[in-house]
């Protein structure tokens, strides 16, 4: 067994990388290329794919996008270099020198000495047209292509950002991650609305449950978080859950992402609140911060003339929890005080007939329990209340609903 220095130490020096004899061509994202400040003619590669072609007599004008920034690069080369083959939506490598541009619109622009295709695209049978700006219901059509447009794209690099900044917040503020079970025997919101998970019928070889108990996808992991709240104070999960609910509204998905987060030692439901509060705000600032043109691409061209919604919402208490509210969008934070009290809970599952199964959750309470409580936050749900979206099936990569698991 390595010790832990003797492991770092062997991680930096080892490599399985032969070194080039000559310099290769630096390889760059199109965003790195387009933030960058030195151009003094190194030579740099560009992968991507092809979203505009001018041809001129003796110049050739191409833009390229590769997925890392709404902005496309511009490359410039003779017009020697162009081919019947270049077209929208073929996917290319560019090789040249990156200069100052010219022209206003952007910063640099890569003159092109090296364009090799690496795949052809059919521009007649392609579904999406250039310089066509097509509605979100059509584009969810095509659910293996809807990411190559700017708007989807757009969406994605937010949820990207989104969820880097949601480990960031809990992490900063001191909770452990918690990765809680997608088979689980419980559920969590009593709904009844479950997806039962049973072996396929080639390889059953009994009648009788994998598991020996029915095992459904997971609903919450609000049951499991509570079980690692006992030992860690503050503790959160992200991750799909799932409702076997039979909807194909805009609000409501089959599978969906959901922030759940416990928290133990906790004096009111103020302090549940204080947590749901800052993660939103938090949230929000960086990806303003770090995805303008997107976030101001999904406000211009797919929600007009609307607002970043932050707290119009409607408060509801029942007993000690909380719901938040978004017009549009639903219910977007649910939290509450959990039942710490032993005879109470003992005496509801007795009279549900839940004891046995239950039991462990009861033994929470009988060994070394403490006030705690929680919240959780539909993901999907944030996104569309921070860009407008009118629909769910539109922020999340494969949307899966009734009668439709496409991919």
């Amino acid at each position: 067994m390595f010790g832990a220095g003797c492991l770092l130490r062997a991680l930096r020096s080892c490599s399985s990388i032969p070194c080039p004899r000559h310099k290769p061509s630096a390889k760059l994202s199109v965003r790195d290329a387009l933030r960058a400040q030195n151009t003094n003619g190194e030579r740099v590669k560009v992968q991507g794919w092809i979203r505009s072609v001018r041809s001129q007599k003796e110049v050739l004008f191409l833009h390229i996008n590769d997925g890392s920034s709404l902005e496309s690069l511009q490359i410039v080369a003779d017009s020697s270099l162009d081919s019947r083959e270049l077209a929208f939506g073929c996917s290319v490598e560019v090789q040249g020198q990156l200069v100052k541009s010219p022209s206003k619109r952007q910063n640099v622009e890569l003159k092109a000495d090296k364009i090799d295709i690496v795949g052809n695209c059919d521009v007649k049978a392609f579904p999406f047209k250039y310089k066509k700006r097509h509605p979100l219901e059509y584009v969810r059509q095509y659910p293996h292509l809807r990411c190559r447009t700017n708007v989807l794209s757009s969406i994605l690099r937010i949820r990207s950002e989104a969820t880097a900044a949601i480990h960031a917040f809990f992490k900063d503020s001191g909770f452990v991650h918690i990765h809680t079970p997608i088979l689980t025997s419980n559920d969590c919101e009593g709904a009844g609305e479950l997806f039962q998970v049973e072996p396929s019928s080639t390889i059953r070889v009994s009648e009788e449950n994998f598991f020996d108990v029915p095992a459904f996808l997971t609903v919450s992991g609000q049951l499991h978080l509570e079980v690692m709240a006992g030992a860690f104070t503050q503790v959160f999960t992200f991750g799909p859950t799932f409702r076997a609910e039979n909807s194909q509204s805009r609000r409501h998905l089959a599978e969906f992402y959901m922030v759940e987060a416990e928290m133990s030692f906790i004096e009111s439901l103020q302090d549940v609140m204080q947590v749901m509060e800052g993660l939103f705000k938090a949230t929000t600032v960086k990806l303003l911060s770090n995805c303008p043109e997107d976030v101001e691409l999904c406000h211009k061209f797919v929600a007009p003339g609307q607002k970043i919604r932050t707290y119009a919402e409607k408060q509801l208490f029942n007993v000690a929890a909380v719901d938040l509210l978004v017009p549009g969008v639903g219910e977007l934070f649910g939290g509450s005080l959990r039942e710490e009290r032993y005879h109470f809970l003992e005496q509801q599952l007795a009279r549900l007939g839940l004891t046995d199964t239950y039991q462990w959750y009861l033994d929470l309470r009988r060994f070394g329990s403490v006030p705690h409580g929680g919240f959780g936050m539909g993901f999907e749900r944030y996104l569309q209340c921070i860009l407008g979206v009118d629909n769910i099936k539109d922020v999340i990569p494969f949307p899966r609903f009734t009668h439709s698991c496409l991919l």
